[in-house]
């Protein structure tokens, strides 16, 4: 069994992006499972086609994509995503679509095919503040998340897919008050129960 997990690289004028800090920290095989570790760019489109690629070349059974939601307070297990692209910000190559469908020939929306729940008890049995989240908002984590989720229903079904968010880390919240933020070795460990978890219920 092999697990792809990505990364994204920094966006939006942070000097560092805690989705590819915690997952370059991973063990490279767990309980016998290989982790493959990847980090995409914080680009449309070109996200989604690197992560075809990584797909193509790793082959996968198991693709689990993060992504930084600064604000948020707990580790975000996304449950859907929407056939959207509405960026209040610019991405790393200067794209700020507005209202842009993703894929014209996919559905509205996609549904991760993770045991979302499971991940979930299993981050919150260590201690770890998680949850389900239903909006991976419009950016380029729901733009990836709906990519895989697309590629999936069209070409890959036999791959589980999904998508967590992940809080600020401590050092980019210094100057952002009353910002939430979670430390590197949380975000880690939260990263291996999810895949444990997804182990588990394979």
């Amino acid at each position: 069994m092999k697990v792809l997990v990505t990364g994204f690289e920094p966006f939006g004028g942070e000097k560092i992006n805690p989705s590819f800090e915690a997952v370059k920290l991973l063990p490279d095989s767990m309980d016998g499972v290989s982790i493959i570790k990847r980090q995409v760019p914080t680009v449309f489109r070109k996200s989604i086609e690197e992560l075809k690629r990584l797909i193509e070349e790793i082959k996968p059974d198991v693709v689990l994509c993060v992504g930084q939601a600064g604000g948020r307070s707990e580790i975000s297990i996304e449950r859907v995503a929407i056939n959207i692209d509405d960026a209040n910000i610019k991405d790393n190559e200067g794209n700020q679509p507005v209202d842009e469908i993703i894929f014209e020939d996919g559905e509205n929306a996609y549904f991760s095919n993770l045991p979302i729940k499971a991940l979930v008890e299993k981050i919150k049995e260590a201690g770890i503040p998680a949850g389900i989240s239903n909006s991976a908002g419009t950016f380029v984590c729901n733009h990836i998340m709906y990519g895989l989720l697309y590629l999936i229903d069209k070409k890959y079904p036999h791959i589980k897919g999904g998508f967590i968010h992940v809080p600020y880390l401590p050092k980019q919240v210094v100057n952002k008050r009353n910002t939430p933020s979670m430390s590197l070795d949380n975000i880690k460990e939260a990263l291996i129960l999810a895949i444990k978890a997804i182990i588990e219920n394979s």
